[in-house]
């Protein structure tokens, strides 16, 4: 077995700057992202309770933490989904509680998964720590080189800023409030980022006249996307109904396919750079425990294993 094939080397750069300019999300949240506003919840409060099981909202929101921000902020909003996942974690713990109390634990073929698991945990946190990479790295020369052998990856799509005013909920009342606005925004002289400072219940972009920031006609839910995309800069739509609410959405600024500039994708790039490079000095690490001691594989051995699967 060669040294080359003990470790899964990085991806070529080029395909390491087409992940930064796929991710690259430049921006406030999308439309897609519109919510009506939360309550004030005590963060170590119980959620839900099981018998003598409880999730927190502590638990929740960490488990929301680690999504990326697009879906924790969908599933924020879907309410019957964060239930689901609320169950199960109850019983989840419940059974835990059940399996524990049988000793479950004790089990030799548990016991050696447990010790596998704690296993591959330390030793990835431990080759983290010897495979730091320097602080000032990469360079504004290496940064500027690598984006320039990336470009081709880097273009980014068309581009809708917006200023929506949001309403949550579906009644006729709701339209009707949805109705008025729009007429109102219409008007001459209008003033939109006050009507949605006013009356748009998502808060977030509330809080900047609506505005919802930079972004491709694909992030945009599919009700609000046709919509845009037959808007003149600068009109103001009709109520618009999605899954979630109502929406009237202002089309502040198109802007055309271009090329992402080095400002734009420096700090994903910067990270992916870094990210490479400590793959890198794992990979020579764990090599060198190869050149510090002899390695000797019993042949015979290994064919009986191989027999024995046939």
């Amino acid at each position: 077995m060669s040294r080359r094939s003990l470790w899964a080397g990085a991806g070529a750069l080029a395909l390491l700057a087409l992940a930064v300019g796929l991710a690259l999300r430049p921006g406030a949240e999308p439309v897609a992202a519109s919510r009506a506003p939360e309550p004030a919840v005590t963060q170590g409060v119980a959620l839900a309770r099981l018998g003598d099981q409880q999730v927190s909202v502590d638990e929740v929101r960490a488990m929301l933490d680690q999504l990326p921000p697009a879906q924790a902020n969908q599933l924020r909003a879907d309410r019957p989904a964060l239930e689901v996942w609320i169950r199960s974690r109850l019983a989840e713990k419940a059974l835990f509680q059940q399996a524990e109390a049988q000793g479950w634990g004790e089990r030799p073929d548990i016991v050696r998964q447990t010790r596998a698991a704690t296993e591959q945990i330390v030793l990835r946190d431990y080759l983290v720590s010897v495979s730091q990479v320097p602080a000032d790295y990469p360079s504004t020369e290496e940064l500027q080189q690598a984006y320039d052998a990336s470009k081709a990856d880097l273009q980014l799509p068309e581009r809708y800023r917006l200023q929506q005013i949001f309403l949550a909920g579906s009644g006729d009342e709701v339209r009707k409030q949805a109705q008025a606005l729009s007429k109102r925004a219409q008007a001459a002289n209008a003033d939109f980022a006050a009507l949605a400072k006013a009356h748009s219940q998502d808060e977030r972009a509330a809080q900047a006249g609506g505005d919802t920031g930079l972004q491709p006609l694909a992030q945009l839910l599919p009700a609000v996307r046709e919509v845009v995309h037959g808007l003149a800069v600068g009109a103001v739509s009709e109520p618009v109904q999605s899954e979630a609410g109502w929406h009237v959405v202002k089309l502040v600024e198109r802007q055309p396919p271009r090329l992402a500039t080095l400002d734009e994708v420096a700090p994903r790039l910067r990270l992916a750079l870094r990210a490479q490079r400590q793959e890198q000095a794992a990979k020579a690490y764990v090599e060198g425990l190869f050149n510090q001691a002899t390695l000797s594989i019993d042949g015979a051995a290994l064919q009986q294993l191989g027999d024995a699967g046939r």
